[in-house]
């Protein structure tokens, strides 16, 4: 079986590349706020501080989430590419939404990003929609 790729995957591509950006940013924000809250390596989190616990909860859960976004944006993204796009800013824009309010200091205001969920949800969908293809059901 061959799998015809739409010249509209470019788009998910560099999507996925522009999320090096936003890992890369959250580590310095990590890397500031040790130097700033005095946490030296290897220590993850400080018993005294939670500003930097929050600092670094928001890298540290982007990364938990990453390697389901990655699948979810690769597959769903070859089902329906543009929408595979959209759905993929909308994540990154609830990870940037999600950090700014974690780095706050409030864990409350993480959850300004959930609308980034709307995003990954919707490339669960395109994924099972594109093994539903695979297969012949759809």
């Amino acid at each position: 079986m061959l799998i015809d790729i739409k010249s509209e995957y470019g788009y998910v591509v560099l999507v996925v590349a522009s999320t090096w950006i936003l890992l890369n940013w959250m580590a310095m924000k990590v890397f500031e706020a040790r130097r700033i809250y005095s946490i030296p390596y290897p220590r993850m989190y400080s018993d005294n501080d939670d500003r930097f616990n929050c600092v670094q909860r928001a890298h540290q859960n982007t990364l938990e989430v990453y390697p389901t976004y990655l699948i979810l944006q690769i597959f769903g993204g070859l089902y329906a590419p543009k929408l595979g796009a959209l759905c993929g800013l909308i994540w990154l824009a609830g990870r940037v939404a999600y950090a700014l309010g974690y780095y706050t200091g409030d864990p409350e205001k993480r959850n300004r990003g959930a609308f980034g969920y709307i995003g990954l949800l919707t490339l669960l969908v395109c994924t099972v929609m594109f093994g539903l293809s695979l297969l012949g059901f759809i």
